[in-house]
């Protein structure tokens, strides 16, 4: 007890004795002087316009009160023209002696700091017994972790860090059992420091958050929870941190990756494996994040940057989940309620994936499998790595949508966006999910509320039949230098129903105007292949086609509906006359027709509005020749 509130005295020392930089003169007498003016014209304002005694009294003082004229010489000193030396006791300082000041008070700092990092050492080891360890070395690392979070020299920085490290290696099985949040913690203010200016505190960072992965690796053979509380501490650096080096950071992902390479003892396990597939995937992470402040009047590449991040915390269910619910809020203020609807079922598929991890229930989804009817895209949620952590693990899985009420509200907001969107067909396959659970619970009310949405959904199917109209797509590539990793990438863009090639056209060669000048950007009207060596290498070319799906004879059996024949689409096509002596159209003896079926990664309708194309085939055929052709991007 009495060591506990030695180290709750300690935590606060370490606040007490932050050091707080050098203030420059002009700032500090500034920002005094204008303190007090502000205060003083503040207090003269309300006083005047008080009534009574204390009004009077000002506005005496201020004409001046003839009855007391001949006792003012007489008086010691005067309030208005006194400077409390309290307030500017430092405007007098010289340059020399403010620069002392700034290494007395950073030299106090670092010698408080290491006293208390010595009295830490002490009780470590003298006090560190079998019996009592677990209780204090929670108390020992909260010091720690909390000496990281504040301004410190890089003197202190390096003892501290060779502190943790022993701590680690001593009591490393204790600490990634029993202080998970601590951990947690730890890796964040270690990420923190491994983008430091600084390369002593950026290389003693570095060694600090491999031993973290080592020792986690050596003690399970997986350092799963690592990974996430890795993935996670980054995510909360690029998100609030304003004072982190995108270029450091990347600097200390590189010594990580080369202390893995060069560990001997590691080489003949999966660790370097493990290191380097973890790593990849924070500098993706980070790139993404980064790039999205640049792209927020982009609509589909800043989808796109939010769907790599949200792929990049597959291993991260909370961070996940949270970035599917993102891309949800920015597709519904664009109107986009179908990939909006598809986030949330993607949600709760990942919901589903977890809660079947936990407890086996006959009326509870027993994966993502079960979601398939929905969307086939969702098998994606599939907890099926090494990495994923179990839902019983501190820490994870811990928001309020891991649970059974989570995941109906899930589904209940997918099912009300999907009938937004008119995919009524959709809503009942939503529904039959959430059903069981609301029979299991005998909540009749909300039973009651869900059979009444779907009459109206199946209403609606009948009233509407085939007036719906579920989207327009078009493939579109980009050919140019200027656009970076999208130079040579062909994408299906899904667009508003009854959108036409003029105005798809209109605002890609708008946008990218803006981006890279109005005369740089130019539009390829045909559809025939783009050869780049006929392009200007300085400028930027769109080529933009109308598509539309394609099915092969033997699907047609099983897409009746004209809602089947627009939902689950993966093949689109387009027609290209030619003739071979490069005129798009001649005589008949001379035309030629190329068939283009395209291949999309995934399925529409999708978490995004484009999606890449994976694979291209050609058909060329005329009156008596036919050709084919396929390549895979």
């Amino acid at each position: 007890m009495q060591l506990n509130r030695i180290l709750d005295l300690l935590y606060m020392c370490v606040s007490c004795f932050e050091y707080k930089g050098k203030q420059s003169p002009d700032k500090v007498s500034t920002l005094v002087l204008q303190k007090s003016k502000d205060v003083k014209a503040r207090l003269e304002e309300a006083l005047l316009r008080g009534e009574g005694a204390r009004g009077e009294m000002m506005r005496r003082w201020k004409t001046g009160n003839d009855r007391f004229a001949g006792l003012n010489e007489n008086l010691r000193w005067r309030k208005e023209q006194t400077h409390w030396r309290q307030a500017n006791e430092r405007l007098n300082m010289t340059k020399a002696e403010l620069d002392q000041e700034a290494i007395m008070c950073g030299n106090l700092a670092t010698e408080a700091n290491l006293i208390i990092l010595d009295v830490l050492e002490t009780i470590i080891q003298v006090n560190l017994s079998v019996d009592c360890k677990d209780n204090l070395l929670g108390g020992i690392l909260k010091v720690l972790v909390h000496s990281l979070s504040t301004n410190q020299s890089s003197t202190y920085l390096c003892h501290c860090f060779s502190s943790i490290r022993l701590l680690i290696i001593k009591f490393g099985d204790v600490l990634f059992e029993e202080e998970v949040e601590q951990c947690s913690d730890l890796c964040q203010r270690v990420l923190h420091h491994c983008s430091s200016a600084l390369e002593s505190t950026r290389s003693q960072a570095c060694a600090t958050l491999y031993l973290i992965m080592r020792y986690s690796f050596s003690s399970t053979s997986n350092f799963a929870r690592v990974k996430m509380q890795v993935t996670m501490s980054l995510a909360s650096l690029v998100g609030k941190s304003q004072d982190f080096n995108e270029e450091y950071l990347r600097k200390s992902l590189r010594s990580i990756l080369a202390y893995a390479e060069e560990d001997e003892d590691m080489q003949s396990t999966m660790f370097p494996m493990q290191v380097n597939e973890l790593l990849n995937n924070l500098n993706s992470i980070l790139s993404d994040t980064v790039k999205m402040r640049a792209f927020q009047k982009d609509p589909e590449m800043l989808m796109d940057l939010m769907y790599r991040i949200a792929k990049g915390y597959q291993t991260s269910p909370d961070l996940r989940l949270t970035w599917l619910q993102n891309m949800a809020e920015k597709h519904v203020k664009v109107k986009c309620y179908t990939e909006a609807a598809m986030c949330l079922v993607h949600a709760a598929a990942l919901v589903a994936e977890y809660l079947s991890l936990l407890e086996d229930c006959s009326y509870l989804p027993v994966g993502s499998v079960t979601f398939q009817n929905i969307s086939s895209n969702v098998i994606e949620e599939s907890a099926v790595s090494d990495d994923i952590l179990t839902p019983d693990e501190d820490g994870v899985c811990s928001g309020r949508y891991f649970s059974k009420t989570g995941l109906v509200g899930l589904l209940e907001q997918a099912a009300e966006l999907f009938s937004q969107a008119g995919f009524y067909e959709t809503v009942n396959e939503v529904y039959k999910i959430v059903i069981p659970v609301l029979e299991a619970h005998r909540d009749f009310l909300k039973l009651s509320s869900t059979h009444e949405k779907l009459k109206k959904a199946y209403d609606r199917i009948i009233f509407k039949g085939q007036k719906r109209m579920f989207g327009t797509y078009f493939r579109v590539g980009f050919y140019g230098a200027k656009f970076g990793d999208l130079d040579e990438q062909e994408f299906i863009y899904k667009e508003p129903t009854i959108t036409k090639l003029p105005e798809i056209s209109h605002r890609l060669e708008g946008f990218y105007g803006n981006c890279f000048g109005e005369h740089m950007v130019e539009v390829i009207k045909d559809s025939a292949p783009v050869d780049k060596s006929k392009l200007d290498p300085n400028k930027a070319y769109i080529q933009i086609t109308f598509v539309e799906p394609y099915f092969e004879d033997y699907e047609m059996k099983y897409r009746v509906t004209y809602f089947e024949k627009n939902s689950n689409l993966r093949r689109f096509m387009y027609t290209t006359p030619f003739t071979l002596d490069g005129r798009p159209r001649g005589d008949l003896s001379e035309q030629y027709k190329r068939k283009t079926i395209l291949t999309t990664m995934h399925a529409f309708p999708y978490i995004k509005t484009r999606i890449n194309v994976i694979q291209k085939e050609e058909v060329e055929f005329s009156m008596n020749y036919v050709k084919y052709k396929m390549t895979k991007h």
